[in-house]
């Protein structure tokens, strides 16, 4: 992977040492400074930039996640393909791409912008808040998922009569229908009227 200002510096492999830093916003998404990750979804939260990937197959299947029981914030739950924060700096459409690699093993191949919502949501197991000003993706993988199990515990390709079943019966992260109602647009566009989204 090459290296860039942005790997070299707030890369987590680097170790506890370099702190996670995200860029804090206000309510239209101007940066306004940073924050340390952990800090910044302690309560009541700070509004930081975030972005979610939706990312389906060929036959309008949704590609979802379930975060590795390892991480921190929302172990165990199911959640869109991919989500996370870009680094101060980096540009929302870049940070999607790259943690969709670096997470999936995959690279799209289409993504484009889906737009942007935000959203409070606290998570009631962790006691963490998600205060977000989240970009929106959508796109579509071709190539084989290789999901990375310190990131991910299983992944699952799904209809949208599918995803309506698996949502009443799994725990799903406490965002995930926010960002997918907010993505609806762009997700019927990409994949047509007959996928049902």
């Amino acid at each position: 992977m090459p290296i860039t200002p942005a790997t070299s510096t707030q890369s987590p492999s680097k170790g506890a040492a370099d702190a996670i830093l995200l860029e804090l916003v206000d309510e239209n998404g101007v940066t306004i400074g940073t924050a340390e990750k952990l800090a910044a979804h302690q309560p009541p939260g700070q509004l930081h930039r975030a972005f979610s990937v939706f990312l389906f197959d060929e036959h309008g299947r949704l590609l979802l996640q379930q975060r590795a029981l390892g991480k921190y914030h929302s172990p165990g739950v199911w959640s869109n393909t991919c989500c996370g924060h870009p680094y101060p700096g980096e540009a929302p459409f870049a940070a999607a791409a790259r943690r969709t690699f670096e997470e999936l093993g995959v690279s799209p191949s289409l993504l484009a912008e889906a737009g942007t919502v935000r959203y409070n949501h606290p998570d009631p197991e962790s006691g963490l808040v998600e205060q977000e000003y989240n970009h929106l993706f959508v796109g579509l993988v071709q190539a084989a998922p290789r999901p990375d199990p310190a990131e991910i515990g299983e992944i699952a390709f799904v209809t949208a009569a599918e995803l309506a079943e698996r949502h009443a019966k799994e725990p799903f992260s406490a965002w995930f229908m926010t960002v997918l109602d907010a993505a609806r647009p762009a997700v019927r566009e990409l994949t047509g009227p007959s996928a049902g989204w």
